[in-house]
């Protein structure tokens, strides 16, 4: 599979403006020939506008759903659509839909560790449900931003066999080296590829760090972006899955009768 990460920088609260660069972004890296396109966290908006927050939102989905299932459909490829903020009834969720090389929304997670030092538990509402879903016949999911400092998090969908996590964020730059240890390590301890898409530029006072990056499941970096908008592929070969499960079975060793993470 070759996955295709488009590193954003978008406008904050112009959506308008990130609808219209998003869908271009997204039309050049299916050019190129990906089989997946990744957007980062909230590139509808930025991370994240408090004036008139409901209005900016996308409803239900609706316009992300139309908009990139459209497009998947059209251009063949399978999206994981970053993440919107996403009014549903009078609660904003933090969004991220998947959609199949037919158009079909495979997925819908909201992001369920909102981070409370920029005040996103504030505005937010966490949600209560992981998902897995395939994609060209790969065992996926996904994950936003702040998520992946929670490694229950990942090894709970990991339990499940994943062959890629695909992590969608909006990462300061001051916080970068944490953000590529944090994904290295998840790749390694769970024997999967992962592959994660920021967002670079400036929202407010926020600079975000770019460094967008895929890797395999021995930790190797198969791509890596710079500070500024660009969009990086990287060809996943999920042959090597198998054979480091079966030299280093660390799901078959795993003595679960004594964690308790609770």
């Amino acid at each position: 599979m070759k996955i295709a990460c488009v590193q954003m920088d978008m406008v904050l609260a112009d959506v308008e403006r990130n609808y219209a660069s998003a869908t271009a972004l997204v039309r050049k890296a299916a050019a190129t020939g990906a089989d997946t396109i990744v957007l980062p966290e909230t590139w509808t908006t930025g991370f994240y506008p408090k004036e008139n927050l409901p209005a900016l939102c996308d409803r239900d989905g609706v316009r992300i759903q139309e908009t990139f299932g459209a497009l998947a459909g059209e251009l063949g490829v399978n999206i994981v659509a970053g993440s919107v903020a996403n009014l549903r009834g009078e609660k904003i969720y933090n969004t991220c839909f998947v959609f199949d090389r037919f158009g079909n929304t495979v997925a819908q997670y909201d992001k369920t560790h909102l981070f409370s030092p920029m005040g996103e538990d504030g505005f937010f509402t966490p949600g209560e449900n992981l998902v897995h879903f395939e994609l060209d016949g790969r065992a996926c999911s996904v994950i936003i931003c702040y998520d992946v400092r929670f490694p229950e998090l990942t090894r709970t969908l990991a339990l499940g066999t994943l062959d890629c996590l695909f992590i969608v964020s909006q990462w300061p730059a001051v916080r970068m080296e944490h953000l590529h240890t944090l994904c290295r390590a998840r790749a390694i301890e769970n024997q999967m590829f992962v592959a994660v898409c920021n967002s670079c530029g400036t929202a407010g006072e926020t600079v975000y760090g770019g460094g967008s990056v895929v890797f395999d499941p021995w930790g190797r970096c198969l791509a890596l972006a710079g500070e500024k908008e660009e969009t990086i592929t990287a060809d996943c070969d999920f042959s090597v899955i198998e054979g480091i499960r079966n030299s280093i079975n660390v799901f078959r060793d795993r003595r679960s009768g004594l964690y308790d993470i609770k």
